[in-house]
Parts: structure tokens; sequence; C-alpha cells
């Protein structure tokens, strides 16, 4: 290394030297002072529903899709199946990808794909995939089934979901 290579080594070095110093110093000159209670309440609603600032409850979970499967629209599904398509295949004896295939999936038991990798949570959830563990699970794979593998944020609009379902089912 060439001398001027040196000079700038170290002056980084020491940049990050002083800037290291910057913070344990004022950590040192810093005293939190830590509250033995609340400074105020935060009154919960009396019916005890929580809810935004509206006032409405919390969803707590999928609203059932029982009824809109009957006008569901397979091609409608089909198209919003191709976000799952990153992770899955559709096609009759298809590979593992990150997930499972899906073709068959609607009716088949959960976690019953052979050679695939399923989690922990998934392996002990048990049942078969209806249309409505579909639904719970589409709408939220985190919330629905909490350690799965499957990092989707999910499809909020019930419609859509019963659209995604009836496509599933379709694919025997």
């Amino acid at each position: 290394m060439n001398m001027e290579t040196n000079k700038i080594f170290a002056a980084l070095l020491v940049a990050g030297i002083i800037a290291m110093l910057g913070g344990f110093i004022s950590q040192l000159a810093m005293h939190p002072h830590e509250l033995e209670e609340a400074a105020y309440e935060i009154e919960a609603a009396e019916d005890g529903a929580g809810g935004g600032h509206d006032g409405a409850p919390v969803e707590t979970g999928p609203e059932s899709i029982a009824d809109l499967m009957a006008s569901a629209d397979i091609e409608r599904g089909k198209k919003l199946s191709r976000a799952c398509m990153a992770c899955h295949t559709m096609d009759q004896g298809g590979e593992s990808r990150q997930g499972p295939p899906l073709w068959g999936v609607a009716g088949r038991s959960v976690a019953s794909i052979g050679g695939f990798a399923y989690s922990d949570a998934m392996k002990a959830h048990g049942g078969k995939w209806d249309v409505e563990s579909l639904n719970a699970f589409l709408w939220n794979p985190k919330k629905t089934l909490s350690g799965t593998k499957m990092n989707y944020r999910g499809v909020k609009k019930p419609e859509d979901r019963a659209a995604l379902v009836a496509y599933l089912q379709s694919l025997k």
C-alpha cells in the first residue's frame, strides 16, 4: 500500500472510533428517568370492544365466503393466482418450489405432499383444505397459522378469496 491509501484508511478508522466514542459518552451523559407507573391511563371501551378511531371492532378473522362461492368468478381467480405462481406451481404433477404444488389442493389433506419441507406448524395443523380453511389461510397465512413458512400478506377482499378458492377447486 502507498502512503495515500494508508492516510485514507487511518482517517476512516479514526472517524469510526470517534463516532463510537460519541455514542458511549452520550449514553453516560443521559440518564432517562423510568416512571413507576404510567403518566396517564388509556381507557378501554366499556363493552370490551377494541377498534380504531371510529370505535369499530378490530378484525379478528376472515368473513365467510360460503355465500360468495356460488357466484365466484373462476377466471378472476385464475388471474389472482398469478401472485401464487411466484412460489407454487398450478400444473398437474407440478414440482415443489418454495411452496408445494397447488394442483388438487382443494379437498387435499393439509401438509400431504411428499418430499416438501412443511413447517412444524403446518404439519401439526391437520385437517383438509376445504372452502373455509382455504379462506382463512388465504386471508392472512401468518395470523391463521402462526409458524407457517408462507411469506404472503394475504387476500383481503372476500370476493377475491372466493374467486381464488373457486379456481383452486377447479384444478382437478
